[in-house]
């Protein structure tokens, strides 16, 4: 079976799950859970059960790849998700992206720090170990 989009009666461009896959490099599967954890809105079905997506939910679904891309968590989209099912605006939502983008940022500064003082343990151990030989 060939997954293709197509316009809806009221002319609003429709896709399978297949061709969103293939759209976004992402699985079927992948889009499935995403759409039981909440993270899409309702997906409308088709008589038979399959799901039909929209452009909304393609550029919904691109907003979280970039999100999980830039190391943020389904929870922490879930909570963006939250935020704008109650205010329903951009405006609400982009200052909590940005306050966890900064976080995030923070936490790799961190393992960074540790990495580099791993990497100058390690270093030392070699040197200790090299001295012996």
């Amino acid at each position: 079976m060939t997954e293709t989009k197509s316009k809806n009666s009221s002319g609003v461009q429709t896709y399978r799950i297949g061709e969103m896959g293939k759209m976004l490099d992402m699985s079927s599967r992948t889009i499935r859970y995403y759409e039981e954890i909440g993270l899409l809105n309702r997906v409308k079905r088709m008589e038979g059960g399959r799901r039909i997506y929209t452009d909304n939910d393609l550029r919904r679904l691109q907003f979280i790849k970039k999100l999980k891309l830039l190391g943020l968590s389904l929870n922490d989209v879930a909570e963006l998700e939250r935020i704008y099912s109650i205010h329903r605006s951009n405006k609400k939502i982009l200052p909590k992206v940005v306050e966890l983008l900064h976080h995030h940022s923070a936490e790799i500064d961190n393992r960074l720090n540790e990495l580099s003082k791993l990497k100058n343990e390690i270093e030392s151990y070699i040197s200790r170990i090299e001295e012996k030989l």
